[in-house]
């Protein structure tokens, strides 16, 4: 997700990895809650919740369910780093994506980021509320403020994949940095 251009002139402090722009003193700060929004569509979807949510180091989420579907958002760091959301670009019903494609962007009084699909497959629903109400990144990201659902191609291959982490394992990313 932070492939970022930044419209701040300050300069900007290379605290993450080499693609990520902003400050991580924000975690100390804040109690950061990475759990899914029991309350929302994404938790309460075939009404028996996600079977794994993960999360990737470009800072989005995954939430899996059993019909070999998963939703796709942005953590609460990625929101709050992003500051106040004013537009979300969102990727077309249909489309076809692999790991790693870009399937959208959200932009924001700060920034503008890409997001990025941690899976491959067909989408095959959007947020469609974040057109009118993009606030939603920050009020809920891990819950009402979902991107895109996606139908996996293969859904073992989200729990052999190296490069999705658990929420302890986020945790502890953002804590090395």
């Amino acid at each position: 997700m932070f492939k970022s251009v930044f419209r701040a002139s300050a300069p900007v402090t290379r605290s993450f990895t080499s693609r990520v722009g902003f400050s991580t003193s924000r975690i100390i700060a804040n109690s950061i809650s990475h759990k899914l929004n029991t309350t929302s569509h994404v938790y309460k979807y075939l009404q028996e919740g996600p079977q794994s949510v993960k999360y990737t180091a470009e800072h989005e989420w995954l939430a899996t369910h059993a019909d070999d579907s998963a939703f796709v958002g942005i953590t609460r760091y990625a929101s709050e780093a992003l500051g106040d959301v004013t537009f979300v670009e969102l990727p077309e019903v249909g489309d076809r994506v692999e790991v790693g494609d870009t399937i959208g962007s959200v932009e924001s009084v700060k920034s503008a980021s890409e997001i990025y699909s941690p899976v491959a497959g067909e989408v095959i629903a959007i947020n469609i509320a974040l057109e009118s109400e993009p606030a939603l990144i920050n009020t809920d990201p891990i819950g009402e403020g979902w991107i895109a659902q996606i139908k996996l191609d293969d859904a073992s291959a989200v729990e052999a994949s190296e490069e999705l982490m658990t929420e302890e394992e986020y945790d502890a990313s953002l804590e090395e940095h």
